[in-house]
């Protein structure tokens, strides 16, 4: 059966789900982890969302990561490599029902890491975004409750243009 997409009230549990997750993962990880970051919507008070907590890991080996399939594989994950985008190292739990994400970048991966971090950051800082990007999201939920491509599709432009606007804002804050 496909995933059923389900957009969702924000929930103040999140950041607890994400640091109870945090705690499984640190110890598989170990040296190799340079920092764990919770990213996403439900990373962001107050935004609609799919109920996915998405975790994104710095690394200094991927190498490393690789060797450490069966400890995640323990933890409930499916390790699928990197699945579409290359340098990353995804995981995903929970089935068709999927509870929790890991997007797991090399250190240097600047690109990605930031771009992950400035939209999280740039939908806090912009309530009326988030909430334009929430309607959104429930909208296309409605609209593709087990089509999750018509779902990505449906929000793709506002996402690109959000992606652009999100890193045009970090880097001129991050440059005062």
């Amino acid at each position: 059966m496909a995933q059923h997409i389900v957009v969702k009230e924000y929930d103040a549990n999140y950041p607890l789900m994400f640091e109870k997750e945090k705690k499984l993962i640190i110890p598989i990880l170990k040296e190799n982890l340079v920092e764990i970051f919770h990213i996403g919507s439900t990373a962001v008070p107050g935004l609609k969302s799919k109920p996915i907590i998405d975790i994104m890991i710095s690394v200094n080996s991927l190498e490393e990561v690789d060797k450490k399939q069966r400890e995640f594989e323990n933890i409930g994950y499916e390790y699928l490599g990197e699945f579409g985008i290359k340098g990353r190292r995804y995981l995903r739990k929970g089935g068709n029902e999927r509870t929790h994400q890991i997007h797991i970048f090399h250190k240097d991966d600047q690109e990605n890491l930031v771009r992950h971090l400035a939209v999280r950051d740039y939908l806090i800082i912009h309530e009326d975004i988030a909430n334009e990007y929430g309607e959104l999201k429930g909208k296309l939920a409605l609209r593709y409750p087990y089509d999750i491509d018509g779902y990505c599709d449906g929000k793709e432009e506002f996402v690109r243009q959000l992606e652009r606007d999100a890193l045009k804002w970090y880097t001129v804050k991050n440059m005062r």
